[in-house]
């Protein structure tokens, strides 16, 4: 059964909270894709305050002595299926009222439980099936951007100085997201950890911006183009283009890490010959991910020592012999050793 899994979990401890794993029932034919203990994801997030799933890292499979069965901690949550009691969920101060339909709530949710003193779980015992949609039952509201109203509360309320990454990436343009006085005093009456605890101890694994050398858009000398790409697994392996600079950020926001890599969250630009850059996720091993932003503001690739370039019409990004022509040259926002951001 998968009920009795999440309910003996939540009968030891009050405050875990606990979802299933989620298997996918294909709405086009009901089959059912069961997956196993052993392929078990854990939820985190992005940047963007987009919910992802991941691999459990190897400190969480030590903890669990590499039993497959056992509990499984989850920085966060899907939010559509999952189990807590009700006692607790009210103790919690249940969802927030000024959020709207759905998006961002399984964050906060999930935010709020590891900082108040909770845990969140993934039970591989228990299996429900879920169909995705494809498209939205819901009418949105015309004008209101509801997902990003939602998750701009919650970074008001849980993330602390956090929040400033992800409001970079829309410029700070936060427009209306109602009152939040009262989740703010939810959060003191319950006395919960800051943002920067949940980051290293929940979720250490998590890519912190403020590490970057480097953050913003990147703008070609010659041409008011900038490296445009989305970062997501439909995009993997597409090579990464040039488009109109719109300061804007979404597309065209790269950070560039201590390791050299220029990514966005998960994603990073990845270089292994010919005339192509394309987006791959990060791997940490540096080789055709490594990238170098030099004095003379060019982008050079350490493994085949060849520059980023634009095509002459500036529609393509290619890789070139480093000649330091202005379709080499790029403006990026670079951190100096005091933290200090500033223009080049």
């Amino acid at each position: 059964g998968w009920l009795e899994p999440l309910l003996d979990r939540i009968a030891e401890n009050k405050s875990i909270v606990v979802c299933p794993v989620i298997d996918v029932i294909e709405d086009d034919s009901f089959k059912y894709q069961y997956g196993n203990a052993r392929a078990t994801s854990i939820g985190g997030f992005d940047w963007n305050m987009q919910f992802n799933w991941h691999a459990i890292p190897e400190y969480e499979r030590k903890r669990r002595s590499f039993k497959d069965y056992l509990p499984v901690r989850s920085p966060t949550m899907a939010g559509g299926l999952f189990s807590i009691s009700r006692e607790y969920f009210t103790e919690l101060g249940t969802y927030d009222p000024g959020m709207d339909i759905w998006g961002g709530e399984n964050l906060e949710l999930s935010f709020r439980v590891w900082m108040c003193g909770g845990t969140l779980e993934i039970i591989p015992c228990s299996h429900v099936g879920h169909i995705f949609r494809k498209r939205s039952p819901y009418k949105w509201r015309t004008g209101v951007n509801v997902v990003k109203k939602n998750s701009i509360r919650l970074a008001e309320v849980w993330m602390d100085e956090y929040k400033n990454y992800y409001y970079e990436r829309f410029n700070y343009d936060l427009g209306d997201y109602g009152d939040v006085t009262d989740r703010k005093k939810l959060r003191e009456r319950l006395q919960c950890h800051s943002f920067d605890w949940f980051v290293k101890n929940v979720y250490p694994d998590l890519f912190v911006p403020g590490e970057a050398i480097a953050s913003g858009e990147i703008r070609s000398k010659a041409k008011p183009m900038c490296i445009d790409s989305a970062v997501d697994n439909h995009n993997y392996h597409k090579p990464v283009n040039m488009w109109p600079c719109h300061n804007q950020g979404g597309n065209q926001y790269w950070m560039l890490s201590k390791n050299g890599e220029i990514r966005r969250d998960d994603g990073c630009l990845d270089y292994s010959g010919g005339e192509s850059v394309i987006v791959y996720p990060c791997h940490g091993q540096k080789g055709n991910q490594e990238w170098q932003y030099r004095e003379d503001n060019s982008i050079y690739h350490a493994n085949t020592q060849k520059c980023m370039e634009t095509s002459v019409d500036g529609q393509k990004l290619t890789m070139k012999t480093c000649t330091g022509i202005d379709r080499q040259i790029w403006t990026w926002k670079r951190k100096s050793p005091s933290g200090i951001i500033r223009n080049n």
